[in-house]
This record gives structure tokens, sequence and C-alpha cells, in this order.
């Protein structure tokens, strides 16, 4: 049964009594903090709060190291003080990219509709959290029934220009999945897919939610995004502290208003901290709640006639520590797990019915949320079994895919060339995830989006995985997964086969800044460790949004395509299995990809005109890589028309760039903001409107 439009009001009063209660039993603590904060003390929290706050911050780039040197240094501090200055820092030294992040995590957030006798009426705000779930308040959306009357608006909202953006309507999908919780006050509803297919969050983003602590301190400022009161998006930015933190909720001085309901409460570093669900009412002596005036409210005054003196939200990390005990179904609990790692809630994923075995060698798939659709195997994931609806298990071959023959035309080809590290993963999927990021960056530059189908995607992932892990190493008997990324770099130097791996990674390191004299600890890495390549690694790790294993292999990667001529052959022979023989090339290429593109553009057929060039997180920049192309050292790419070369300042592969070399010849620098923990994918590339119109541009419809 529906709730009526008299009980979803008195749900919406009981949430604001029970915050009220909740104010008010909490007075103690916040007069304290209150008066803490009176006294001058920024952040009036427990020396173990601050540290672990401090260490997320660093861990999560959330203020640069050369800073925190900076300040700290300076005069002798005991931990609890230097903690503390790294969380003022933090509010005090936004980067660059502080407004560009915001933009992109507000593109995440959307304006419940409901609609009701005929009428289409503003009811909440929601928040994407994965590719397709939305979060909201219980009291937006009670239960199913209630939700299948609402539909989300996103970009309802105006553009830097003052003018309406294109709103996106998106039908909620509650038998797909949801989920409710009455104390909580939060609800998780599905968003049902786009008629071309892309998910939400594949065009406008979703946030990473996070169980760990560490996301904010008493005293700390946080940002809200949101439709009050039904209107076009807006933002309560950073003028707002955090008063208390309850067990499960939080207190905060923020304005907002009752359509806030629903919106996404972010620190600083823009990672969501908590759900927000209900203004705290003044009240008198007698427990009746005041309006603005002064005298009682009553029911007819509206909720804009009440004094707030507050806010309160729901701890996300207690949200998912709710979700993680529910009782699912596979698919449902497929669905959480979307959340990512940080959620915590992959670890439930329960493991499908045994089949057949596969072939010896091959891995078993993991099921998907969406019948008749599979993803590939997570490595060090407990596997699971793909089941259709017939139970019959899936193989597929991992090998390239052509585009279809009328695709633009027939005469233009879009080929996506990928980076390393993809041989898990399955031609099909990769392309569709690469066009959902191409589409999402078309979608937010009012543009045609395309379909995967219409795009060339070469695959020579398993074959240098195959070319790298089959080499006579030493590291098998040493076992790197026992070892530290330091460990195993010393062993990819040593196995390097012309030895340029050690100066690849302080090339690398000294581009991103690294003193070139004195001991390491003098900024504050590598103090007291053992390795000559734990210096520029750590370095590479703290200035950027990967870590030293994932730069380590990398560069290893790199060096032996660079180094060994068998493994450069078989790379570009496998590409060239599946590349168009004749017509216009536009040729988008990512990570390794770069490098084997810039080859690649030395070995096309005379009857293959390269009229566009992209190179998204690409390390062409270092000397050591571009040397030791075909073409040997910075040049103009042989023949293409136009080139536009994507990167990141906090993508560690990107090092290098822009590339200012003049003899690079003419090229379009974009530099962009990549989201947190993502400054290295190719999605977040393809997502900016920039990037996508470039693209676009030069495709004929």
């Amino acid at each position: 049964m529906s709730v009526t439009d008299r009980a979803h009001k008195e749900l919406h009063q009981q949430a604001a009594a029970e915050a009220a209660r909740r104010y008010e039993d909490s007075t103690p603590e916040r007069e304290r903090v209150e008066g803490r904060l009176a006294a001058g003390v920024r952040f009036p929290d427990s020396p173990d709060a601050l540290a672990v706050r401090a260490d997320r911050i660093l861990d999560r780039g959330g203020l640069s190291p050369s800073a925190v040197v900076a300040d700290i240094h300076r005069e002798a501090m005991d931990l609890p003080d230097a903690n503390e200055r790294i969380i003022d820092l933090s509010n005090e030294l936004q980067a660059w990219s502080f407004l560009p992040r915001g933009v992109r995590a507000g593109a995440t957030v959307a304006r419940i509709i409901r609609r009701r006798d005929g009428r289409e009426l503003p009811h909440g705000t929601g928040f994407l959290v994965s590719p397709r779930l939305l979060m909201t308040n219980h009291h937006v959306l009670p239960d199913e029934s209630f939700a299948r009357t609402c539909f989300a608006e996103f970009n309802a909202q105006v553009t830097a220009d003052n003018l309406p953006d294109t709103v996106v309507r998106m039908e909620l999908d509650p038998q797909t999945f949801f989920a409710a919780d009455r104390r909580l006050d939060f609800a998780l509803v599905a968003l049902a897919p786009t008629v071309d297919g892309p998910t939400p969050g594949e065009i406008f983003g979703w946030n990473r939610l996070s169980v760990q602590t560490g996301k904010l301190v008493l005293g700390e400022k946080v940002n809200i995004i949101g439709h009050p009161s039904g209107r076009l998006k807006e933002i309560a930015l950073r003028d707002n502290a955090v008063l208390v933190r309850l067990d499960d909720f939080v207190h905060y001085t923020t304005d907002t208003e009752p359509g806030n309901s629903g919106s996404p409460v972010f620190n600083d570093q823009w990672e969501v901290v908590a759900l927000h669900h209900s203004g705290v009412p003044k009240k008198d002596d007698q427990g009746r709640v005041l309006r603005k005036d002064g005298r009682p409210w009553q029911q007819g005054d509206g909720d804009d006639a009440i004094e707030w003196v507050a806010n309160e939200g729901v701890r996300i990390s207690s949200i998912l520590k709710h979700l993680a005990g529910l009782d699912l179904d596979p698919g449902r609990r497929a669905l959480l797990a979307e959340m990512g790692p940080d959620a915590g809630l992959d670890q439930a994923m329960t493991t499908a019915p045994a089949v057949p075995a596969a072939a010896p060698g091959s891995q078993p798939e993991r099921t998907s949320a969406v019948p008749g659709v599979t993803t590939p195997p997570v490595p060090g994931a407990r596997a699971t079994v793909p089941m259709t609806e017939n139970g019959t298990g899936i193989l597929r071959p991992r090998v390239g895919l052509r585009a279809r023959s009328t695709a633009f035309g027939g005469r233009q080809h879009l080929v996506f060339l990928h980076g390393r590290d993809q041989q898990e993963k399955y031609p099909d999927e990769l392309r569709l995830s690469w066009t959902a990021g191409l589409n999402r960056g078309l979608t937010l530059a009012s543009l045609p989006t395309l379909d995967p189908e219409d795009v060339w995607f070469p695959f020579y992932g398993t074959r240098l995985h195959d070319l790298v892990s089959g080499r006579e190493s030493t590291a098998e008997p040493i076992g790197l997964d026992r070892v530290s990324a330091a460990a195993a770099a010393e062993v990819f130097a040593a196995e390097s086969p012309t030895g340029s791996y050690e100066r690849l990674l302080y090339e690398a390191a000294a581009r991103a800044g690294m003193p070139q004299n004195g001991p390491a600890a003098t900024e504050g890495f590598g103090s007291g460790l053992a390795g000559a390549l734990h210096r520029p690694l750590s370095w590479l790790a703290a200035r950027s949004d990967l870590d030293e294993w994932t730069i380590a292999t990398f560069l290893r990667d790199v060096d032996l395509y660079l180094g060994d001529g068998a493994v450069r052959q078989a790379v570009l022979d496998s590409v060239m299995e599946t590349m168009p023989t004749g017509g216009e090339l536009v040729l988008v290429t990512h990570s390794l990809g770069t490098v084997v593109g810039m080859d690649l553009l030395t070995r096309l057929p005379d009857g293959l005109d390269p009229v566009l060039l992209v190179t998204a997180g690409s390390p062409l920049g270092l000397d050591g890589v571009n040397e030791r192309l075909l073409a040997h050292g910075p040049h103009q790419p042989p023949r293409v028309r136009d080139w536009v070369n994507v990167w990141c300042p906090t993508d560690a592969v990107a090092i290098g760039c822009p590339l200012e070399d003049e003899r690079w010849g003419k090229l379009t620098q974009l530099a962009v903001s990549n989201g947190r923990d993502r400054a290295h994918k190719i999605e977040e590339y393809l997502g900016h409107p920039k990037a996508a119109r470039e693209i676009r541009g030069v495709l004929r419809t």
C-alpha cells in the first residue's frame, strides 16, 4: 500500500522531531564544542580523530605534500598539533581542482519530481552512488509504490552563462532495487537505463561512498548541493561547521531549506560524509516549534516559516553498515557491490551454484545485476559463475572488435586503443565502458552520443600479459605478491632489457618535483627505508592519484614494450589485426596505448588517413619514453591532421605533460581534473565535454 500524502507529511515532521530531540539530548556536547571553537580551537575533536583525518587528507590528495612540509617544518610541532595543522591547511589552501571537482560532484545530484493528479511537483533531492543507484531520504521515497510515482531530473540547473541547462529525465526502477530504513531515514533506488543503453552513472558519474573513518572532524567545513524548495540546483559552500558527531548522525550549521532533503553532504575533498535529511527547528520551553517571528508554529504555516537552528545528516558509514546486513538475492547484492570497494559491500557477494567446469586455464565470470550481461573476473575476488536463463555458462574470446560497416558512412573509423593491465577483461565490455565515458562527455557538451558498435577496438591485453609473464624472471621465486612495490621495482630494474627502467622511474619523479640533491628525509618521504627506488616511487605516489604498485608495474610494461623488440612487434601485430585499411582514422589512445599508437602511425597503410589523434593520460613527455619510439624523440605524428593531448595533474602516468617541446609540433593541450581515485581512468578523460567535443567534431553523424 502506498504512503498517502498525509502520512508522507507526517514522516517528514517525524524526522524533524527526532532530529530536534537528538539536538536537545546532545546539548552538553554541542556547547562544549561551541565553547572550544569560541576559544580559538579550530577542530575540537579527539587526537585519534585528528590523526585519522590528517592521514586521509594526505592519502587522498586533499593537500599538496610540499605545502605540508613548507608549513609544518617551519617550527617544531608535536603530532596532535601537526595533524590539526594539516586539516587546517586543507581548509585554507584549496587546489585549483576544488571547483571543477565540485562541478563533477554536482553532476551526480538530481531533483526528484513526483507525478500527482496530472501535475509534476518538485519533491526532494537525490544523488548517484553507483552506476544505477540513487540515494535519498526515506521520507522522500517511503516505499516502492510511492517511488513509482517519481522520476529524477539531472542537469536541473543554470549553466556558467546563467542559461537553463538541458534537463535529463531518468525514471526510477524500484522493482530492480529498493531499500529504505525509517530510523536512518535513507532510501536507495535503482534508475532505469537510458534508451540508448548507458547507465545514469556512466553519463553523470557517481559518488564513491566509503565506510572508512576519517572523512571529517568536529569544526570542519562541509558543502551541500541540492534543490532547496524544488528550485534549480544550488550549493551551500564551506560556511558550515560540524558541531556534533553522534553514532549515526551529525549536526552542522548550514543554510538549507526543506527541498534539500536527500542532498549529499561533502567534505572539502568532495567525499560524501552524510545524507542530509532534516533541519532542526527551534523550540520553546513547552517543546513547541517556533516561527522566525518567535510565535509558535502551526500547521499551514509552512516549513519556510520555521526558525531552523541547525541541520542533521545521517552518517554515510552507518547507512553502508545497514546495507551490508540486508538479506538480498544475488542480483540485488551485485548492484550494491557496484558502489565500489570502499563501500565495503562487495564482501557479501554470494557464490552462484556450480556449473560444469570451464575450459582448462580459463576463469569464470562474475554474475551481473543486469540479466544476460556478464562482467569480467576481479583479481583476488571470490570467483562466481555466470548463469544464463537456461542455465548454461558463457565463454567469450578476448579478441579485437571491428566496427559495423555502416558506421559514420563507412568512410570514417573511430578506433579506441587501450593501455596495459587489460588481460582479464573482455573487449566488448571495455568498448562499452570507453563509449559510455565518451557519451557522458558528449551529453555534457549537448552533442549526439555514439553507439559502441560503431567503434573499432583492437585488443592486445592478453598478448602483452603473456609476453611479460612468460619471460624468465627472478621475480617468480621472490613472489611479487609478498614484497613491497619498491622491492619489486628493484627486480624490474634488474630485468630491464636495456637497463632503462631505473632511469625512467627517476626521470618521472624528477619531473614531479623530487629534489635531486640531499636526503629524501628533507621532504619527509623515504626516510629510513631501504631500497634506492623507494624514494622516487613514494614521491610519485604522494603527488598523484596512483599507488606505488601501479606506478612500478606501469613503468615496467612501458620499459618492456620499448626495450624488447619482440614484445613491441607482437603488440603492434595484435593491434594491426583489428584496424581499418582505408578511409579516415580517428585514433583515441590511452596510457601505454598512446606509446603504441605513436609507433602504429608509422605503419599505417597509405589508404588510411589519420584525421585526429587523441592521447589521454600519456607518458610521452618523458624522454625515457619518446627517445625510444620508432620515430625517436619528440616529433609531429606522421600524417596526422590534428592532435589533442588530454592530461590530469594528479595522474602519475601523465608526468611530463603538457608536451612543451616544440618538436612535437602543433597540438591542442587539455588539462582536466579527474575524480578522486580515478585520475588515470580513460572513462574520466573521455567524460570531459571539451575532450568529447574534439572527438565528435570530426565525426560525421
